[in-house]
């Protein structure tokens, strides 16, 4: 019965929606403290080539590799955020475009690491050793009414929506904390911020660390669901794609970056007759939001209007019984 309601295309779409959304929470964290970067794909391209090349080539575990693919990461971020303090609003985003370019020209160049323009196949993939795992203790999916690959995509999306769970709790709380203040003020004054004692170089490399760790991280992840990577899949569009998921959802709440990485993963997969057209779209998207709505289509206001209403109806309810 539980095998017939597992659409493996689904799940497989699913946990690109998670992954995006991973994607969409990194350049949140970076926008929150008034930084614009258009890097964070050089940053996924790190995490992803990183735990691809220790588990293809050294048998590392995948959750080590995962692990040192988003500390380089963000140790890339500290590399790159340091310099960029003094830049600002466009500057940094070429500063940080450029990044991503070396990074993407580098991989394509070191052929005798990298395998260059062809990329690296074969990377170990999470559901499969999963199910290794499980087989080798003597669990055998079918026991539950699941084909292998069925386990292998559901077990991928467990883990992912757990994960985002997770980052979902830690950037809300973030959010509320003497952390979240300090980049709330830095965004909207930053010599104001520095004049109250705000230490605006540690809370900028923070924010802009963050940014790069969870970019990596998504990468390492990408890398270890398609088992497959190469440099093309972390071009100046992957960079644009990350902006457009915060940018079109809301940059200043969490579930912007949710509703953005979620609303464009799906809606390609929904009109596939239009998913090569898809950067148009997000470009057409952006001009609109920027003309008409840009603080995204969720922002403070409409949460706190719809926590109101929700206060209201529990009232009426109430009132009624």
């Amino acid at each position: 019965m539980l095998g017939e309601l597992i659409n493996p295309y689904y799940l497989q779409v699913a946990s690109f929606i998670l992954i995006n959304i991973i994607l969409g929470l990194s350049i949140y964290v970076t926008l929150a403290s008034g930084q614009l970067s258009l890097g964070n794909a050089g940053f996924m391209a790190v995490g992803a080539y990183t735990t691809a090349l220790l588990t293809t080539n050294y048998d590392v575990p995948l959750i080590i590799g995962i692990l040192t693919g988003s500390l380089l990461a963000g140790i890339f971020g500290i590399i790159v955020g340091i310099p960029s303090l003094r830049l600002r609003g466009v500057f940094l985003a070429i500063a940080t475009l450029g990044f991503g370019e070396i990074v993407r020209v580098f991989l394509v160049n070191t052929e005798s690491v990298t395998n260059g323009a062809i990329g690296i196949s074969g990377i170990p993939q999470m559901g499969q050793e999963i199910l290794s795992m499980m087989k080798n203790v003597g669990f055998d999916p079918e026991v539950t009414g699941l084909q292998s690959n069925q386990f292998v995509f559901l077990s991928i999306f467990i883990i992912l929506l757990v994960i985002d769970i997770f980052l979902i709790w830690f950037f809300i709380r973030q959010k509320h904390s003497r952390v979240g203040r300090a980049f709330s003020a830095i965004k909207m004054d930053e010599q104001a911020a520095a004049s109250m004692g705000i230490n605006v170089t540690y809370y900028k490399v923070l924010s802009f660390t963050q940014g790069a760790i969870f970019a990596g991280f998504a990468g390492a992840m990408y890398a270890h669901v398609l088992s497959y990577i190469s440099p093309a899949d972390f071009s100046y569009h992957r960079a644009v794609e990350i902006l457009v998921f915060s940018v079109f959802g809301g940059s200043e709440v969490v579930g912007g970056a949710i509703f953005g990485a979620s609303f464009l993963t799906l809606l390609p997969e929904i009109l596939r007759v239009i998913s090569d057209y898809r950067y148009m779209i997000y470009g057409v998207l952006l001009v609109i939001m920027m003309a008409y709505r840009p603080q995204g289509i969720i922002d403070e206001q409409m949460i706190r209007w719809m926590k109101v209403r929700k206060g209201r109806r529990r009232q009426y309810g109430t009132g009624s019984k």
